[in-house]
């Protein structure tokens, strides 16, 4: 395997717990603590991404050599190498958590890639940490297949996400409770390499913010915008202002981006937000599948609906004001956290008119006609139960001239409702067309504008759990076609298998609809 370059700047020059001790414990006045991680039996690779392994200026050689198969399952340390875990807080389900940090991640390294680019290099599922609390710090298959699929479908619809280098099987068992249930079970082990030029979440800031270490504060802050944040120049004042700004409207951007492809996260706890605006910790994710605002695919959110599809421009907010407030005792001047939170605010509005205006085949946003025109098809929609993907790829195909709504009955997943919503999305659709024609655009264009913001293959929960079932079986087939289908979301060219609505067996499923945090 050829060598990987290291500078690993977050040790360098943040303050740390350098013993190396792997009880769990509050780690005082420090970002991270030093860690090794813990051997595992047999480490076998899975899958890897040659896309995530050429921004490492890595092949298919070097991914499936020995030396690459002991490092990135925790059982050796290349050259460079000098692992930790950072510490954070976080408000969890809108609750104050306290220290948390990384509790089975594990960071090897930040590798500077030959142009370059730093790429921070994170085991997930590799042992316990110093944040552990009372877990091992271990990663079950299921989940890691979860997280290694998503990461890159994501990347490939065009989602600021960070990516996944490798998915690799322990050969060890873990034990867990998949449905809090009090019926755990042992479940194949496995690890997956994370990559992203910053984990930094906004719990970094929060922690020593909570904890009144001031000092340290003001350290992560400049050392983030000094690293992660290079192009902003000024005063101090004036990179702190842009810098809040810009992670508010990044935050705002990627919220459109979850918004576009019907993607729900499912855990937007502040320690699950990326500082530079990056879809981070693949848990209870899902796509909607008949579109309903109010769903959220986390069973630990099935009451509250905290965190569903319709309110996460909310909570992204709410988190972005938590931020503020971590911020607020160092910040160089009044007002600067209230401009970011306006930017993010005015960004949010006009990402989402503009990618709504898109997604409808529109080229430009027209106001209050076209957003009562939205709204009441995302109420027929939610009534009819129509599938999000489904709608905007078959409106794509609908003639202008003639519009007639049985090119929508693919989408639904309720032949009855459908039929007894006929009437409403046949007038919908008639005056979507008549809107439509206006702008005189041809209509080839328009299908192609509209085809590159919708996708038409996404990795909907069923696709994932029938391949987990399968890995779990020994069959990678599965497996592999998922991430071969999630390099071309927008092609139609794809086996009709991947392309299906959810089947009815599918609809209250563990793992196929809804998933927990263990998931």
């Amino acid at each position: 395997m050829r060598p990987l370059t290291f500078d690993n700047r977050w040790i360098g020059v943040l303050p740390g717990d350098k013993s190396g001790a792997v009880h769990s414990r509050h780690t005082h006045g420090v970002c991270w603590a030093a860690v090794t991680p813990t051997p595992v039996t047999r480490p076998r690779l899975l899958a890897w991404s040659p896309e995530a392994a050429a921004l490492l200026d890595l092949d298919a050689n070097d991914v499936q050599s020995e030396a690459f198969r002991e490092a990135f399952s925790g059982n050796a340390l290349l050259p460079g190498m000098a692992p930790y875990a950072t510490r954070y807080g976080g408000h969890q389900f809108g609750q104050w958590a306290g220290q948390l940090g990384d509790g089975r991640a594990i960071s090897l390294g930040e590798a500077i890639n030959p142009q370059g680019k730093r790429w921070e290099l994170q085991l997930k599922g590799a042992g316990q940490t110093a944040y552990s609390r009372r877990a091992d710090g271990r990663a079950v298959l299921r989940s890691s297949i979860r997280e290694f699929l998503c990461s890159e479908a994501m990347f490939h619809l065009g989602i600021p996400t960070t990516r996944a280098l490798s998915l690799i099987a322990t050969s060890d068992v873990v034990r867990r409770d998949m449905l809090y249930d009090g019926n755990p079970r042992n479940e194949p082990g496995a690890i997956v390499c994370r990559m992203s030029p910053s984990f930094t979440r906004f719990g970094h800031f929060q922690i020593h913010a909570a904890q009144g270490e001031l000092d340290v504060l003001r350290q992560l802050v400049d050392f983030t915008i000094a690293r992660d944040f290079s192009h902003l120049a000024g005063a101090p004042a004036e990179k702190f202002d842009a810098w809040f700004a810009e992670v508010c409207m990044r935050t705002a951007r990627l919220m459109t981006e979850w918004m576009r492809v019907g993607f729900v996260h499912g855990v937007m706890n502040t320690d699950n937000m990326s500082i530079l605006g990056l879809t981070i910790d693949y848990g209870p994710y899902g796509w909607l599948e008949n579109f309903d605002p109010g769903w959220t695919p986390n069973t630990t959110d099935a009451e509250t609906h905290r965190y569903c599809f319709g309110n996460q421009i909310v909570v992204a907010r709410w988190n972005l004001e938590r931020l503020a407030e971590a911020l607020h005792p160092i910040a160089p001047a009044p007002g600067i956290l209230d401009a970011g939170l306006a930017a993010f605010d005015a960004e949010s509005a006009g990402t989402m008119q503009s990618m709504l205006a898109g997604k409808f085949g529109w080229s430009c946003w027209q106001g209050e006609e076209d957003a009562v025109l939205v709204g009441e098809i995302f109420e027929l929609m939610q009534r009819s139960e129509l599938d999000m993907t489904e709608f905007f790829r078959g409106l794509a195909t609908v003639d202008l001239m003639a519009p007639e709504v049985e090119i929508l009955r693919a989408s639904a997943y309720d032949p009855a409702l459908f039929e007894n919503h006929r009437e409403g999305l046949s007038v919908w659709l008639h005056r979507y067309a008549l809107r439509t024609r206006r702008e005189q655009t041809n209509d080839s264009d328009r299908r192609a504008r509209m085809n590159r913001l919708n996708p038409r293959f996404v990795l909907r929960n069923y696709l994932a759990q029938q391949a987990i079932d399968a890995a779990e079986q020994g069959d990678l087939e599965l497996l592999h076609r998922l991430l071969d289908a999630a390099r071309h979301p927008y092609d139609d060219r794809h086996p009709p298998g991947l392309l299906a609505n959810r089947p009815d067996w599918a609809r209250n499923k563990p793992g196929a609809s809804m998933l927990s945090c263990s998931s």
